[in-house]
């Protein structure tokens, strides 16, 4: 860590500068260190050391805002446990705030007063970042984003060789000569996006979407300019860099003179766009966003596509991304579509908004630096998964599906990771 500087300093306090509104001061000062949250937290969970405790966390952040911005917290900081913003502090703000806290919002659910821990975390991650201390592979992300429109720095070549030959398999599979991955055509009904990760490493993904696409006979559009769905500034805590993002997915959709935005299956990118995007770029959106998960179970319920559960007789049982399920409450979509579309589905235990975070979000997936903390954390989703006897395990959330790889891989699951989008392509009944 470079040193900590007295300009640096002023800059992570700026945070506790300007209150637009009572939220972050009523959600400083509310817990009542009850512990009750504790049984929630993955961290804590895993091995019940008193530091991963969110209570511990929000207390982190409201005792420096209790040295610097209360009177007692100035002439007797001791007195209400106030700390002082040095190099001690932030080196167990880095290590806490961003290495061992997924953002999941699960202690939020557990409170018994309702403290919003998660938009505390997320306001030491800003002071954090303020600062230049945000874990550098997380930052490599971001910049990767801003630097080449996409946080994976794929080439635009490289991007429209995938959707070429993806196209020619579509064709193939629909038997239809003119099935088409459209691209940069405007005047469409809907700009579709993706997680990097589907042309780079999953692009049968891709081909799924495309297929209940052409079945369902949307007219839609991908973009070469504008496609990543993610946004990883949002884990970082730095809002300026959150806002070019999001700023560069709504001028596309401008751009193409689309009239939706679907958002492909990323918890946080949709939490991202379609709810923080207008707080980070200061406008309402005048069109519509959405996510390919309710897109596809309008399409079922309208008869657009028609699905046959007898074609996919494995147990299967569901993973809920927390932005999505838990903060966003997109949770009976996802249900319906798998009880639509396979013949065996069983629930987790916990499930639904109380389900357990799989530990990849909150950047954890993005930061090299706690790898090895956040598989230990994982077994908890590894013995949820292992007690359905489930034998595919689906989740509507990419960056949920990778660290569920791992996962499967590291605790010898021998189950099949799939996402909405190719679980209902599996059963989808060609016209």
């Amino acid at each position: 860590m470079e040193n900590l500087t007295q300009e640096k300093i002023d800059k992570g306090l700026e945070v506790f500068e300007n209150f637009k509104d009572s939220k972050l001061l009523t959600h400083l000062n509310s817990c009542v260190h009850c512990g009750l949250c504790a049984e929630s937290c993955i961290y804590y969970l895993t091995d019940h050391n008193e530091k991963y405790i969110p209570a511990k966390k929000v207390d982190l952040v409201a005792s420096i805002y209790r040295r610097y911005k209360t009177f007692i917290g100035k002439i007797a900081p001791k007195l209400v446990g106030a700390r002082e913003l040095n190099n001690e502090t932030v080196e167990e703000m880095i290590d806490l705030l961003f290495g061992a806290c997924a953002m999941c919002g699960r202690c939020v659910s557990h409170c018994s007063i309702g403290v919003d821990i998660s938009y505390l975390v997320s306001t030491g991650r800003k002071m954090l970042s303020n600062m230049g201390y945000v874990p550098e592979s997380l930052q490599a992300t971001v910049n990767a984003a801003i630097e080449t429109g996409n946080n994976m720095g794929i080439s635009d070549q490289d991007f429209v060789d995938t959707l070429t030959w993806l196209e020619d398999d579509l064709r193939f599979e629909v038997n239809d000569d003119n099935a088409k991955i459209y691209l940069n055509e405007k005047g469409k009904d809907i700009l579709y996006t993706l997680n990097p990760r589907e042309p780079k490493f999953f692009p049968l993904s891709i081909s799924a979407m495309a297929k209940i696409f052409h079945v369902a006979k949307e007219s839609w559009t991908l973009s070469t300019k504008m496609y990543d769905v993610t946004n990883y500034a949002y884990y970082s805590g730095n809002n300026e860099e959150a806002a070019i993002i999001s700023q560069r997915l709504y001028d596309e959709i401008f751009n193409l003179n689309a009239k939706t935005c679907v958002l492909a299956e990323c918890g946080h990118g949709s939490r991202a766009f379609r709810w923080e995007g207008p707080n980070y770029i200061q406008k309402e959106y005048p069109f519509d966003v959405t996510t390919s998960v309710e897109f596809i179970g309008k399409y079922i319920r309208e008869g657009k596509i028609i699905v046959d559960p007898e074609k996919i007789q494995q147990k299967v049982t569901l993973h809920d991304p927390c932005n999505l399920a838990r903060s966003g409450g997109v949770i009976d979509e996802q249900r319906y579509i798998l009880e639509k579309s396979v013949k065996n589905f069983i629930e987790m235990s916990p499930t639904k908004a109380d389900n357990l975070c799989c530990g990849g979000g909150g950047g954890q997936l993005a930061m090299s630096e706690y790898n090895d903390r956040r598989m230990k954390i994982a077994e908890l989703k590894a013995e949820q998964i292992r007690k359905t006897g489930a034998e595919i395990v689906v989740t509507p959330c990419h960056n949920c599906a990778d660290q569920l790889i791992q996962i499967n891989a590291a605790f010898k699951l021998n189950v099949q990771i799939k996402t909405i989008a190719e679980i209902v392509a599996d059963a989808i009944v060609m016209p």
